[in-house]
């Protein structure tokens, strides 16, 4: 954690493919644009790829005025491993059927 503490999250984490996209939904949020579900790989200090699922809320004060972002990361890795697991699944059956 303190490794990254104090650290640009775009420009050190978001993988140039996916940098201007993911600045894109955090600049929005500031102006009041608020994101769901957007999907983005992360890679791990080790090199392991993850999926990650980002919210992107804007933070207003008592005025109404944008105040901040809360981003919220959720790592959906072992949840679209299992579903592509179960796409295959159903795929081979369907064939079997056919």
């Amino acid at each position: 954690k303190m490794e990254a503490m104090g650290k640009n999250l775009v420009s050190t984490f978001i993988t140039q493919e996916f940098r201007e996209s993911v600045n894109q939904v955090l600049s929005s949020a500031l102006l009041g644009t608020e994101t769901a579900n957007f999907e983005f790989p992360l890679f791990t200090k080790n090199g392991e790829r993850k999926a990650i699922l980002l919210n992107a809320t804007t933070r207003r004060g008592p005025d109404g005025e944008v105040t901040g972002v809360i981003g919220v990361g959720q790592d959906i890795t072992e949840i679209r491993q299992i579903t592509s697991e179960h796409e295959r699944i159903a795929d081979d059956l369907s064939r079997l059927i056919e």
